[in-house]
């Protein structure tokens, strides 16, 4: 059983954490596409380097998935990936 989160700026995900009952912390970064469009979007909109750009970033609530934290951290990244694809036809 693991615990896992999702980091976020301004609801684009870019990162999962998992811990486990080991004592495992695991952390596994979506594809490299998502922060360039985080990095896109703040430049676009001049936040670069401030407090608005840092304030944007979140954690989601941690929710628990059975099995070890490197191996819920890579399926749930594979998953919030792929429904950030279909819900908004991009990155």
């Amino acid at each position: 059983m693991a615990n896992y989160k999702v980091m976020s700026w301004r609801g684009i995900p870019t990162q999962v954490k998992a811990t486990d009952g080991t004592g495992a912390v695991e952390s596994v970064m979506l594809p490299p596409s998502f922060m360039q469009e985080i990095d896109r979007i703040a430049m676009a909109q001049g936040l670069v380097d401030s407090d608005e750009y840092l304030d944007a970033w979140s954690w989601s609530h941690e929710l628990t998935r059975e099995g070890p934290a490197g191996e819920v951290a890579a399926i749930v990244a594979a998953e919030v990936a792929e429904a950030w694809r279909r819900e908004n036809g991009r990155i």
